[in-house]
Protein backbone atom coordinates (compact mmCIF):
# COMPACT_ATOMS: atom_id res chain seq x y z
CA UNK A 1 0.00 0.00 0.00
CA UNK A 2 1.34 3.66 -1.10
CA UNK A 3 0.04 6.53 1.41
CA UNK A 4 0.39 10.37 0.02
CA UNK A 5 -0.99 11.00 3.77
CA UNK A 6 -2.75 9.27 6.32
CA UNK A 7 -6.27 9.98 6.61
CA UNK A 8 -7.14 12.69 9.46
CA UNK A 9 -10.51 10.85 10.36
CA UNK A 10 -12.18 7.80 11.77
CA UNK A 11 -14.45 6.77 8.97
CA UNK A 12 -18.27 6.37 9.86
CA UNK A 13 -18.93 5.36 6.56
CA UNK A 14 -17.45 4.63 2.50
CA UNK A 15 -18.92 5.84 -0.34
CA UNK A 16 -17.40 3.89 -3.53
CA UNK A 17 -17.21 4.58 -7.31
CA UNK A 18 -18.68 2.24 -9.34
CA UNK A 19 -16.96 1.69 -12.98
CA UNK A 20 -13.20 1.01 -12.26
CA UNK A 21 -12.87 0.63 -8.84
CA UNK A 22 -15.57 -1.93 -7.67
CA UNK A 23 -17.07 -3.11 -11.09
CA UNK A 24 -15.85 -3.77 -14.91
CA UNK A 25 -17.56 -2.67 -17.60
CA UNK A 26 -14.88 -1.39 -19.63
CA UNK A 27 -15.60 -3.41 -23.25
CA UNK A 28 -19.08 -1.71 -22.66
CA UNK A 29 -17.79 1.53 -21.99
CA UNK A 30 -15.46 1.84 -24.88
CA UNK A 31 -18.12 0.40 -27.20
CA UNK A 32 -20.27 2.95 -26.18
CA UNK A 33 -17.13 5.59 -26.93
CA UNK A 34 -16.36 4.54 -30.08
CA UNK A 35 -20.43 5.52 -31.44
CA UNK A 36 -20.32 9.02 -29.35
CA UNK A 37 -17.39 9.90 -30.91
CA UNK A 38 -17.51 10.18 -34.52
CA UNK A 39 -20.43 12.05 -33.41
CA UNK A 40 -19.20 15.09 -31.91
CA UNK A 41 -19.69 17.36 -35.20
CA UNK A 42 -23.22 15.52 -35.53
CA UNK A 43 -23.94 17.38 -31.77
CA UNK A 44 -22.26 20.49 -31.67
CA UNK A 45 -18.84 19.50 -29.42
CA UNK A 46 -16.24 19.89 -32.31
CA UNK A 47 -16.03 23.85 -31.12
CA UNK A 48 -16.24 22.96 -27.76
CA UNK A 49 -13.37 21.43 -27.74
CA UNK A 50 -10.60 22.09 -25.01
CA UNK A 51 -7.30 23.88 -26.29
CA UNK A 52 -4.23 22.16 -26.77
CA UNK A 53 -2.57 24.56 -24.09
CA UNK A 54 -5.62 24.09 -21.55
CA UNK A 55 -4.89 20.30 -21.08
CA UNK A 56 -3.67 19.37 -17.48
CA UNK A 57 -1.14 17.10 -18.52
CA UNK A 58 0.86 16.61 -22.28
CA UNK A 59 -0.89 12.87 -22.48
CA UNK A 60 -3.95 14.22 -22.11
CA UNK A 61 -2.89 17.45 -25.14
CA UNK A 62 -2.10 14.24 -27.55
CA UNK A 63 -5.30 11.91 -26.69
CA UNK A 64 -7.11 15.78 -27.22
CA UNK A 65 -5.51 15.75 -30.20
CA UNK A 66 -5.74 12.17 -31.49
CA UNK A 67 -9.49 12.60 -30.86
CA UNK A 68 -9.98 15.70 -32.47
CA UNK A 69 -8.33 14.26 -36.04
CA UNK A 70 -9.64 11.01 -35.89
CA UNK A 71 -13.31 10.67 -33.68
CA UNK A 72 -12.30 7.95 -31.75
CA UNK A 73 -9.78 7.21 -29.05
CA UNK A 74 -6.17 6.23 -29.81
CA UNK A 75 -6.26 1.64 -29.91
CA UNK A 76 -3.22 2.01 -27.03
CA UNK A 77 -5.90 4.09 -25.03
CA UNK A 78 -8.85 0.55 -25.01
CA UNK A 79 -5.74 -1.63 -24.53
CA UNK A 80 -4.50 0.07 -21.35
CA UNK A 81 -8.33 -0.16 -20.36
CA UNK A 82 -7.35 2.37 -17.98
CA UNK A 83 -9.22 5.75 -18.37
CA UNK A 84 -12.75 6.22 -17.92
CA UNK A 85 -15.54 8.05 -20.26
CA UNK A 86 -15.83 10.58 -17.31
CA UNK A 87 -12.04 11.28 -17.82
CA UNK A 88 -12.19 11.44 -21.17
CA UNK A 89 -14.95 14.03 -20.95
CA UNK A 90 -12.88 15.74 -18.95
CA UNK A 91 -9.80 15.85 -21.20
CA UNK A 92 -11.97 16.82 -24.02
CA UNK A 93 -14.56 19.58 -22.07
CA UNK A 94 -12.69 20.69 -19.20
CA UNK A 95 -14.89 23.00 -17.50
CA UNK A 96 -17.83 23.00 -20.08
CA UNK A 97 -20.59 21.80 -17.96
CA UNK A 98 -23.07 21.71 -21.01
CA UNK A 99 -20.74 20.10 -23.39
CA UNK A 100 -20.47 17.36 -20.95
CA UNK A 101 -23.95 16.63 -20.13
CA UNK A 102 -24.81 16.74 -24.17
CA UNK A 103 -21.73 13.77 -24.61
CA UNK A 104 -22.94 12.02 -21.03
CA UNK A 105 -26.03 11.96 -23.01
CA UNK A 106 -25.03 10.78 -26.19
CA UNK A 107 -22.70 8.29 -24.31
CA UNK A 108 -26.22 6.75 -22.47
CA UNK A 109 -28.22 6.09 -25.44
CA UNK A 110 -25.35 4.40 -26.64
CA UNK A 111 -24.36 2.51 -23.69
CA UNK A 112 -27.76 1.05 -23.69
CA UNK A 113 -26.51 -1.38 -26.65
CA UNK A 114 -24.01 -2.98 -24.97
CA UNK A 115 -24.29 -2.93 -21.08
CA UNK A 116 -24.88 -6.25 -19.39
CA UNK A 117 -22.05 -7.91 -18.49
CA UNK A 118 -20.40 -6.69 -15.39
CA UNK A 119 -17.51 -8.72 -13.39
CA UNK A 120 -15.99 -7.66 -10.29
CA UNK A 121 -12.66 -5.64 -10.44
CA UNK A 122 -11.00 -7.89 -7.77
CA UNK A 123 -11.19 -10.95 -6.51
CA UNK A 124 -13.38 -11.83 -3.36
CA UNK A 125 -14.51 -8.22 -3.38
CA UNK A 126 -17.87 -9.32 -2.21
CA UNK A 127 -16.44 -10.56 0.89
CA UNK A 128 -13.95 -7.19 1.07
CA UNK A 129 -17.69 -5.28 1.54
CA UNK A 130 -19.30 -7.77 3.77
CA UNK A 131 -15.60 -7.21 6.33
CA UNK A 132 -16.65 -3.59 6.06
CA UNK A 133 -19.90 -3.76 6.59
CA UNK A 134 -19.23 -5.88 9.56
CA UNK A 135 -17.08 -2.90 11.12
CA UNK A 136 -20.24 -1.46 11.71
CA UNK A 137 -19.48 1.31 8.13
CA UNK A 138 -22.21 2.47 6.66
CA UNK A 139 -21.52 1.75 2.37
CA UNK A 140 -22.53 3.19 -0.56
CA UNK A 141 -22.41 3.35 -4.11
CA UNK A 142 -22.38 5.89 -7.20
CA UNK A 143 -21.97 6.23 -10.83
CA UNK A 144 -22.24 8.39 -13.03
CA UNK A 145 -24.22 6.07 -14.59
CA UNK A 146 -28.15 6.11 -15.62
CA UNK A 147 -29.98 4.07 -12.95
CA UNK A 148 -31.16 2.15 -15.19
CA UNK A 149 -27.64 0.50 -16.32
CA UNK A 150 -26.85 0.25 -12.76
CA UNK A 151 -29.59 -1.55 -11.06
CA UNK A 152 -28.92 -4.27 -14.07
CA UNK A 153 -25.47 -3.75 -13.42
CA UNK A 154 -25.61 -4.27 -9.21
CA UNK A 155 -28.07 -7.27 -9.91
CA UNK A 156 -25.91 -9.36 -12.46
CA UNK A 157 -22.63 -8.57 -10.56
CA UNK A 158 -20.76 -11.83 -9.05
CA UNK A 159 -23.70 -14.23 -10.16
CA UNK A 160 -25.17 -12.99 -7.01
CA UNK A 161 -25.76 -9.34 -7.04
CA UNK A 162 -25.01 -6.64 -4.24
CA UNK A 163 -28.04 -4.59 -4.28
CA UNK A 164 -28.08 -5.69 -0.34
CA UNK A 165 -24.59 -4.49 0.66
CA UNK A 166 -25.23 -0.89 -0.15
CA UNK A 167 -27.33 1.90 2.07
CA UNK A 168 -27.57 3.78 -0.44
CA UNK A 169 -26.95 4.12 -4.59
CA UNK A 170 -26.53 7.26 -6.15
CA UNK A 171 -27.07 7.37 -9.88
CA UNK A 172 -25.75 9.92 -12.68
CA UNK A 173 -29.60 10.95 -13.06
CA UNK A 174 -30.29 11.67 -9.50
CA UNK A 175 -28.06 14.84 -9.38
CA UNK A 176 -27.94 17.89 -11.80
CA UNK A 177 -24.51 17.60 -11.94
CA UNK A 178 -22.05 14.54 -12.62
CA UNK A 179 -18.81 14.18 -11.42
CA UNK A 180 -16.22 15.98 -11.13
CA UNK A 181 -19.22 18.11 -9.47
CA UNK A 182 -19.75 16.90 -5.84
CA UNK A 183 -23.30 16.53 -6.05
CA UNK A 184 -23.46 12.88 -6.15
CA UNK A 185 -20.89 12.84 -3.32
CA UNK A 186 -23.10 15.38 -1.49
CA UNK A 187 -26.20 12.95 -2.03
CA UNK A 188 -24.85 9.79 -0.80
CA UNK A 189 -23.81 11.01 2.44
CA UNK A 190 -26.75 12.78 2.77
CA UNK A 191 -28.63 9.69 1.95
CA UNK A 192 -26.42 7.79 4.76
CA UNK A 193 -27.64 10.79 7.56
CA UNK A 194 -23.98 12.33 7.50
CA UNK A 195 -22.97 15.66 7.23
CA UNK A 196 -19.85 15.85 4.66
CA UNK A 197 -16.44 15.56 6.83
CA UNK A 198 -13.24 13.80 7.16
CA UNK A 199 -15.49 11.39 8.55
CA UNK A 200 -16.67 10.74 5.03
CA UNK A 201 -14.51 8.32 2.82
CA UNK A 202 -15.25 8.26 -0.78
CA UNK A 203 -12.78 5.68 -2.95
CA UNK A 204 -12.80 5.99 -6.30
CA UNK A 205 -10.18 5.32 -9.37
CA UNK A 206 -10.03 8.81 -11.34
CA UNK A 207 -8.77 12.00 -10.87
CA UNK A 208 -12.19 13.09 -11.47
CA UNK A 209 -12.99 11.17 -8.45
CA UNK A 210 -10.98 12.82 -6.42
CA UNK A 211 -11.49 16.09 -7.47
CA UNK A 212 -15.15 15.36 -6.54
CA UNK A 213 -14.12 14.43 -3.00
CA UNK A 214 -12.55 17.06 -2.10
CA UNK A 215 -14.95 19.78 -3.37
CA UNK A 216 -17.33 17.70 -1.64
CA UNK A 217 -14.95 18.40 1.87
CA UNK A 218 -14.43 14.40 2.51
CA UNK A 219 -11.82 12.13 2.62
CA UNK A 220 -10.62 11.20 -0.97
CA UNK A 221 -9.37 8.09 -1.21
CA UNK A 222 -7.34 6.77 -4.65
CA UNK A 223 -7.28 3.36 -5.68
CA UNK A 224 -5.05 2.73 -7.78
CA UNK A 225 -5.99 -0.18 -9.87
CA UNK A 226 -4.69 0.41 -13.05
CA UNK A 227 -1.18 -0.05 -10.77
CA UNK A 228 -0.08 3.60 -11.44
CA UNK A 229 3.43 4.49 -10.84
CA UNK A 230 4.57 7.30 -8.45
CA UNK A 231 6.01 9.33 -10.76
CA UNK A 232 2.39 9.78 -12.84
CA UNK A 233 -0.06 10.06 -9.58
CA UNK A 234 2.21 13.13 -8.80
CA UNK A 235 1.91 14.27 -12.11
CA UNK A 236 -2.44 13.54 -12.45
CA UNK A 237 -2.42 14.85 -9.42
CA UNK A 238 0.37 18.05 -9.14
CA UNK A 239 -1.06 19.91 -6.26
CA UNK A 240 -0.58 23.36 -8.28
CA UNK A 241 -3.27 26.26 -8.33
CA UNK A 242 -4.74 25.33 -11.21
CA UNK A 243 -4.88 21.76 -10.42
CA UNK A 244 -4.63 21.50 -6.43
CA UNK A 245 -6.78 18.32 -5.45
CA UNK A 246 -4.69 15.36 -4.22
CA UNK A 247 -5.68 12.34 -2.71
CA UNK A 248 -5.53 11.81 1.10
CA UNK A 249 -4.29 8.60 0.62
CA UNK A 250 -3.95 5.79 -2.12
CA UNK A 251 -4.30 2.10 -1.67
CA UNK A 252 -3.45 -0.27 -4.64
CA UNK A 253 -6.44 -2.59 -3.81
CA UNK A 254 -9.09 -3.44 -1.56
CA UNK A 255 -7.59 -5.47 1.02
CA UNK A 256 -4.93 -2.16 1.38
CA UNK A 257 -8.10 -0.02 2.25
CA UNK A 258 -9.27 -2.56 4.70
CA UNK A 259 -6.14 -2.89 6.71
CA UNK A 260 -5.90 1.36 6.66
CA UNK A 261 -10.14 1.28 7.65
CA UNK A 262 -8.99 -1.34 10.65
CA UNK A 263 -5.59 1.25 11.52
CA UNK A 264 -8.73 3.79 12.60
CA UNK A 265 -11.65 1.55 13.65
CA UNK A 266 -9.43 -1.64 15.26
CA UNK A 267 -6.72 0.22 16.79
CA UNK A 268 -6.10 -2.27 19.14
CA UNK A 269 -5.61 -5.10 16.59
CA UNK A 270 -2.64 -3.16 15.79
Amino acid sequence: MSILSIPRAVPKAIVFDWHATLADTMDAMYYALDDVLPRLAELGLVERLLKAEDCKTVEDAKLLKYIKECRRLHPKVKEARKVSRTDIFEILFGSDEEAKCIAHKAFDHAYKNYYGNVEPLEQHLRDVLLELKGLDLKLGVLTNRNREFMEHELAAIDGTGWSGLFDTVVCGDDTGRRKPSPDPILKAFEDLDLEPSLACWYVGDSTTDIVAGKEAGVTAIFYNGAKWDEKWIDKIFPGTIRHPHRPDAVVDSFRDLTRLVRVYVCPDEE
